[in-house]
């Protein structure tokens, strides 16, 4: 079972191309911080915009940067199923150990389809998969009951990124699939509330820049420690949500970049944050203790 932190990294650019440097750098604080594990090509990560040699790219440096101190979950869903099958398969074959798959976008397939498309690509690899329902980006969310079909029916479907900010379906989702399918929180300001009704940690976007802190919280719930956790969330809280100022990946990226860990380099259509943004965004490092 996946239980714990695992930080949807960012893909840093510089000069229009990947930064692999930056990247090998950012893993290794991951380390350093402490989390499960990493999430590279997500959302975060602007996978949209990645070309397929790109995409597998960065899944391949992050494999070595992390050296099997973390769980690599690489992002290789899709809204062509054949596309996805690929993606995963060739995340396998540079060491990946597990995937995150986004629900289709854009297409809107029917619960039918939808069940079809995840049941062939676990067919086709025997990594373990992590379903991502996010109906704010993909107009379409990943059903109850479709969910629970996958679960029973394809052994390697082990869990899901659970982004659709409701705690009642996190509750539903243990009561289809039972206390082993992983549920992990895709918002960070709600991993608090979705850990205490069922969920098992967060694939987050703030570990990017406070790794240590969300790992820390995580861990704490887990432990038992919900007065220390709930603590936690609440000095993290201002971040949670500045994170989200603008379109994520921008304020995380732009973090980072104040931070001098990157570039503040995006690939359009996403561009560089507003100046009125900028300032609230460093405000709220400055009170985090991450900006002088």
């Amino acid at each position: 079972m996946l239980t714990g932190t695992y930080t949807a990294i960012v893909t840093p650019f510089r000069d229009g191309k990947l930064d692999e440097t930056a990247l090998q750098r950012l893993v290794r604080l991951q380390v350093k911080g402490g989390v499960d594990g990493i999430v590279p090509v997500g959302t975060t990560g602007e996978s949209p915009t990645l070309d397929y040699d790109e995409h597998i790219r960065v899944v391949e440096v992050a494999v070595k940067a992390a050296e099997g101190r973390l769980t690599v979950i690489a992002g290789t869903g899709g809204n062509s199923t054949k596309e996805a099958v690929q993606l995963t398969r060739e995340a396998a074959k540079v060491g990946a150990d597990a995937s995150l798959q986004v629900a289709p976008y854009y297409n809107k397939p029917t619960p039918e389809g939808m069940y079809q498309h995840f049941r062939e690509v676990a067919a086709a690899t025997k990594l373990p998969l992590i379903l991502y329902s996010i109906p704010g980006r993909c107009g379409v969310e990943i059903g109850i009951e479709t969910v629970r079909r996958l679960a029973a029916d394809c052994r390697t479907v082990v869990g899901i990124k659970e982004a659709g900010g409701n705690a009642d379906r996190v509750s539903q989702l243990r009561a289809a699939c039972g206390p082993k399918f992983s549920i992990l929180s895709g918002d960070d300001a709600l991993t608090l509330p979705f850990m205490s009704v069922g969920a098992h940690g967060v694939i987050s976007v703030a570990s990017n820049v406070v790794p240590k802190a969300v790992s820390r919280m995580v861990a704490a719930f887990l432990a038992g420690d919900l007065r220390g956790a709930l603590k936690a969330h609440e000095r993290l809280y201002p971040l949670f949500k500045d994170l989200f100022i603008e379109t994520n990946p921008i304020p995380v990226k732009t973090a980072l970049a104040m931070m001098g860990l990157i570039s503040e380099e995006f690939r359009l259509p996403l561009c560089p944050m507003t100046a009125r943004n900028r300032e609230t965004l460093a405000a709220t490092l400055k009170a985090s203790g991450l900006l002088r």
